[in-house]
């Protein structure tokens, strides 16, 4: 479809020629409503939490519950006085408040989540202007609040990158490795160790993203089936983070060049989360086609690089906070090249 832009009167901001033909909207546009899409990724969240709890006797939901309530208070605390209860239907704070919990480690004492879902709403949401106007993803701007306000809670995680994490496995991963390994890979000649059944119901200390792995993958099959953010941002997110996992994830530890191990990159470190939650993200990516693929492909370059060449194993949020801070340039680019604006 062609549009057509009269010429208005001469202005510094016009452009220096008499009409503007957009053949291809260069921007990308999502189907569903902001409520919808907010509290479908609300449920899928709280799907990870529950699957979480099982192992830990009900904390991950307990920090859930804290983090919710302390969402809901200070939304209302920035909203009601001009829209009453309103904005809180609009399921962007609850869903921020889940999206948080799944970046925090399951035995965070629940104040803590308190403290950082306060912040997301009050610093990252209210403080530019509330949804859609936030340059940084709330529930990221939350992790990256209590992290270094109260790091200790991180450094108590086990490493995961320990061999006997993924070598060895409990009774029913050797079963269901055994059954792939001999029915499936057989086929092409791999073999995967049991271990890597028991990283999509971790019962070790970690993030409850990580811990959650089976239930994150359905929720992940949900929001695509939904179409409710940018799935393929995703899918390209992981393409180039896998290909440089496997070409130079092991030179870091003394190893050879494509040996680095892909699917404990991906079921690790917030991989999973950070690809389709936090990079899908329509609220705090560019706007269009171009700038988010070029934003997608550097945050996976930043996240290899943060996890494996500077030991930092959620390298991947730490990536796309930068690419956060980031977009307000790309705005400021497209609007130049799409819109016949200036930098």
């Amino acid at each position: 479809m062609e549009v057509q832009v009269p010429n208005k009167e001469p202005s510094s901001l016009a452009a220096p020629h008499s009409e503007i033909l957009l053949h291809v909207k260069p921007q990308i546009n999502l189907s569903r409503s902001t409520a919808a899409r907010m509290w479908l990724v609300f449920c899928c969240a709280f799907m990870a939490v529950v699957q979480s709890s099982i192992g830990d006797s009900g904390v991950s939901v307990a920090v859930a519950i804290t983090a919710l309530v302390s969402a809901f208070l200070a939304e209302l605390v920035m909203t009601y006085p001009t829209h009453g209860f309103g904005k809180l239907k609009d399921g962007s704070a609850a869903a921020s408040a889940l999206v948080l919990v799944l970046l925090l480690p399951n035995n965070i004492l629940p104040i803590y989540a308190a403290f950082g879902s306060a912040f997301a709403m009050i610093v990252i949401k209210h403080s530019f202007g509330g949804l859609g106007s936030n340059w940084m993803n709330p529930a990221l701007g939350g992790w990256l609040f209590i992290r270094f306000s109260w790091p200790f809670v991180f450094a108590a995680e086990p490493d995961r990158t320990a061999e006997n994490i993924f070598l060895t496995g409990s009774n029913a991963a050797q079963l269901v490795g055994d059954f792939f390994n001999n029915n499936i890979l057989s086929l092409f000649g791999s073999v995967m160790p049991p271990g890597y059944i028991d990283l999509f119901t971790s019962k070790s200390p970690g993030i409850i993203a990580d811990r959650a792995g089976l239930a994150l993958v359905i929720g992940i099959i949900i929001i695509a089936a939904f179409r409710i953010s940018r799935f393929w941002l995703s899918l390209l997110y992981l393409a180039v983070f896998g290909f440089l996992v496997r070409m130079f994830g092991d030179v870091p530890s003394g190893g050879n060049w494509w040996n680095g191990d892909v699917i404990f990159a991906f079921l690790s470190g917030g991989t999973l989360a950070a690809a389709f939650i936090l990079i899908a993200d329509p609220s705090s990516g560019a706007k269009s086609i171009q700038g988010n693929i070029v934003l997608v492909v550097l945050a996976a370059i930043l996240g290899f690089l943060f996890r494996y060449f500077g030991n930092e194993l959620y390298g991947c949020f730490f990536a796309v906070i930068f690419i956060n801070i980031l977009t307000p340039l790309a705005y400021r680019i497209e609007r130049c090249l799409f819109y016949g604006g200036s930098i």
